[in-house]
């Protein structure tokens, strides 16, 4: 396919993912057309000389909330702290702690450890990085009025010392296995943190292999080459996140070699045209994530977990992964996913079966007491809501076809689609009943369970509480032995496997699509953009 000026088609995409994530719909008006036609043509004009092999162009299908790391929520959010920051450790694609901004480590003890930190590392303001960096970064990640979504992976934390200028002591409140593992979160300069003007948020400043340069929103993130980056300059002069929510037409603009690369989430037929394609790189590998209905138990009808578990036999995962999915996703079982350590077979989950759903039901007190077909009980309708988001049109075919199973069985099924951002909303108010949804990055099984089920966090969107998962939860993180870790999970995860505070419908791959003129890229099972430092795009 002939190359096309930039500006024609991905401008085009992005006036048409606007209208896609907005909260209503606005019929185009042949007026309408016809500016938007005129504001992609003087686009193109304007933009058409900007693609070239000093620019990498990556489609992502969300945009951030923030581009401040420690408030980073989604996947956008982090996938541009991983350019602008750095942090202590980086993980490698075997998930083993990597020298980052600290050069080494020790542990001398279960409850202290010592950061011995890289010398002559500089911030883009050309601020020199020091140890004082460090200490503010995780005092307000572990400061309760922050209010950091991933906060309580940093409680066990109890204090922060600057020992000098290049050395740092963590001491521990208890000790804390999978500490090194969430030591990669990107480190912030304390002399624009602590205004407290929430500059970071939307003018970061790093000390990572790129600058951010400017952030149009809905549209595009742009970043420029650190060439004083202690790591080496990087290889790609620019890197520009485009933003096009729809996985379609995201792809669409890679094949018309209007952007470089895009990965997950991403649709399996899209997938399956693009390894047809030999101008194109398909690369695919397990992914540390799972997709999942997240059961609210503060709804009257789904604290019962007769209904919970009655849903979850409505649920074909075998289907939706391979018809839905065209199997790029395996069918799931539990909060652990079978690239970790702690994964076990033996949780067998619901299977798809009907008939025990229905009896279920009734054993619920469930009944079609009026014959409309719709279940009640004491006058009040079997009603729930499905809801999903709007940028991932498998996850909106699937509650689809999760809302024609639960009807067959007399289940009231509504579903309601809204942009990223609204359904993030609503899910940390409660406002929704059973919600289709993902979590990534899985590096530990304390990332996977401690953060979704403890009673207490922020993230257990649901209000889950079984204090026997709570006190587990809290043990594995304590546990320094692997082989007793692996016990605790395996026992944590069949509990809310059990009683259905998940039912995790599919074990997500990681796909990653780029054009053959792009060299360098190393796909990482957390889906980091880290390597675009490397990457060189032939011309």
């Amino acid at each position: 396919m002939a190359k096309k000026g930039f500006g024609s088609f991905v401008s085009m995409l992005l006036i048409a993912g606007l209208t896609l994530t907005g909260c209503t719909y606005q019929e185009t008006t042949p007026k309408d057309s016809a500016q938007s036609t005129s504001s992609a043509q003087s686009t193109q004009a304007a933009q058409s000389t900007q693609a070239s092999a000093d620019e990498i162009r990556v489609g992502l299908d969300v945009d951030a909330g923030t581009l401040d790391s420690r408030l980073a929520r989604d996947t956008t959010a982090v996938r541009s702290a991983e350019l602008i920051y750095d942090g202590l450790i980086v993980m490698s694609s075997k998930l083993e702690p990597q020298p980052a901004l600290a050069e080494k480590w020790e542990n001398p003890d279960p409850v202290t450890w010592i950061f011995t930190l890289r010398k002559g590392v500089m911030f883009h303001d050309n601020t020199p990085f020091t140890a004082e960096d460090v200490k503010y970064t995780f005092d307000t990640l572990i400061d309760p009025s922050f209010k950091a979504p991933n906060a309580s992976l940093f409680s066990p934390i109890s204090k922060v010392e600057v020992v000098n200028e290049s050395t740092v002591k963590f001491t521990l409140k208890q000790p804390y296995a999978p500490l090194l593992s969430y030591m990669d979160i990107g480190i912030v300069p304390k002399h624009i943190a602590e205004k407290k003007d929430d500059s970071l948020s939307t003018k970061p400043i790093g000390t990572g292999p790129y600058k951010f340069t400017k952030w149009d929103k809905n549209s595009k993130i742009s970043f420029e080459a650190n060439d004083k980056y202690w790591g080496g300059a990087p290889k790609t002069k620019k890197v520009t996140y485009y933003i096009i929510p729809d996985n379609t037409t995201r792809v669409s603009a890679l094949q018309a070699k209007d952007i470089d690369l895009v990965h997950t989430p991403l649709s399996p037929q899209d997938i399956k045209t693009m390894q047809s394609k030999k101008d194109f790189t398909v690369i695919s590998t397990e992914g540390l994530g799972f997709t999942y209905l997240n059961f609210n138990t503060t709804n009257p009808i789904l604290s019962d977990v007769k209904v919970r578990q009655a849903i979850a036999y409505l649920v074909d995962k075998n289907t939706i992964s391979e018809k839905l999915y065209q199997s790029m996703d395996k069918p799931g079982k539990s909060p652990l996913i079978p690239p970790s350590w702690a994964y076990t077979d033996s949780i067998a989950g619901y299977p798809y079966d009907p008939a025990k759903a229905k009896a279920l039901l009734a054993e619920a007190g469930w009944k079609d007491s009026d014959g409309d077909s719709i279940l009640d009980k004491n006058g009040t309708k079997l009603t729930i809501t499905l809801s999903t988001h709007t940028e991932d049109p498998n996850r909106m075919q699937a509650v689809e076809y999760l809302q024609n199973e639960f009807k067959k069985v007399g289940i009231d099924t509504k579903v309601s689609t809204t942009e990223f951002a609204t359904l993030s909303a609503n899910l940390l108010a409660q406002k929704f009943d059973i919600a289709l949804l993902g979590w990534l990055n899985l590096t530990d099984p304390d990332k996977a369970m401690y953060d979704k089920f403890n009673s207490k966090s922020g993230n257990n969107y649901g209000k889950y509480v079984n204090p026997k998962v709570d006190e587990l939860l809290e043990k594995g993180r304590t546990t320094l032995n692997q082989g007793e870790r692996t016990k605790i999970y395996q026992e944590a995860a069949k509990i809310v496997t059990d009683e259905v505070a998940y039912d995790v419908l599919l074990y997500q791959g990681y796909y990653v699509v780029f054009n053959n003129n792009v060299s360098g890229f190393k796909a990482h099972p957390k889906g980091s953009m880290y390597s675009l430092k490397d990457v060189v795009i032939k011309k």
